[in-house]
């Protein structure tokens, strides 16, 4: 497998996944701003969204969407729980977390990252995102992760965008059982070893 990624982008989540999984793979660097990759190659002729991550399979199909990528990669390592069973009510619940993750957090994250926008119009986002995070709080209230006991795919995603809110200054204090949460995916060894390979 190769995963094509930009530092610090929500390609961290898949890259996370990988590690969990234990599946080797390749680590491609996408710049972008100029969509090139470091051999000066035009990534968008691989993914034409010009977008990460994007996932290019062994037998040469390119998966070019986070939520789908991790569950893909967590189907793949099956033994590691990285996931529940395709089929299940379980499953179906790691899909509602996915796509909240995906849809209200990750895309209200994104006008924070727009140079053009006034900190007046930023703050309307930043205030948004204490909803989610209230909201997120109140769930992890007496479990370590977001499926229970058991670190599954969505916690490498939320991780990720919690990263974000340190980089965009989004104040997470106001959430003890999220910060705490925070720490503790923080504190796993695949995902030390993903956020370091990616400094």
């Amino acid at each position: 497998m190769k995963l094509y990624y930009t530092p610090g982008a929500c390609s961290l989540s898949p890259h996370i996944a990988l590690k969990e999984a234990g599946i080797p793979h390749e680590l491609v660097k996408v710049d972008l701003r100029t969509k090139t990759l470091a051999s000066g190659e035009d990534y968008s002729k691989i993914n034409p969204k010009g977008q990460v991550p994007a996932l290019a399979l062994d037998n040469g199909d390119l998966l070019t969407e986070g939520p789908v990528i991790v569950q893909v990669i967590a189907d793949k390592a099956a033994d590691k729980k990285l996931a529940p069973a395709n089929g299940t009510p379980e499953r179906y619940r790691l899909q509602e977390w996915l796509t909240f993750i995906s849809a209200e957090v990750h895309k209200t994250f994104s006008p924070l990252f727009n140079p053009a926008l006034t900190d007046e119009a930023k703050q309307v986002f930043r205030d948004r995102l204490a909803g989610k995070f209230r909201y997120l709080d109140s769930k992890l209230a007496g479990q370590d992760f977001l499926m229970g006991q058991q670190f599954t795919v969505a916690d490498g995603y939320l991780y990720t965008m919690l990263r974000w809110a340190d980089r965009m200054k989004v104040d997470l204090s106001a959430f003890p059982h999220l910060t705490a949460y925070k720490e503790r995916v923080a504190a796993r060894p695949q995902v030390q070893a993903a956020v370091q390979a990616e400094a």
